[in-house]
């Protein structure tokens, strides 16, 4: 049986999506307000986008997001934070 955090993994996808983040651009995570989680972990004011997907990837994102226990919106947050990270440190 798996154990979880006591949030749930959620919190600890937002908290690895802030982390990722802060460690690019650590300036804009603390100029906006921020928002609170349950786990006390800061969170940044966020944008409404619509993104357009073909549904076989947002279906295969739904079946990944749910074999964590994290929203599927999250999931794919820490995964656009990773690739922006990455292709930062591959263009420095």
């Amino acid at each position: 049986m798996a154990t979880h955090a006591p949030f749930g993994d959620a919190c600890v996808v937002a908290a690895t999506f802030q982390s990722l983040a802060a460690q690019q651009n650590p300036v804009s995570w603390c100029v906006s307000r921020p928002e609170w989680t349950r786990a006390g972990v800061p969170q940044p004011s966020t944008a409404t986008i619509s993104l357009r997907l073909p549904q076989g990837l947002l279906d295969e994102l739904k079946v990944l997001a749910n074999q964590r226990d994290v929203p599927y919106q999250s999931l794919l947050k820490v995964y656009l934070a990773e690739r922006i990270a990455a292709e930062r440190r591959a263009s420095a």
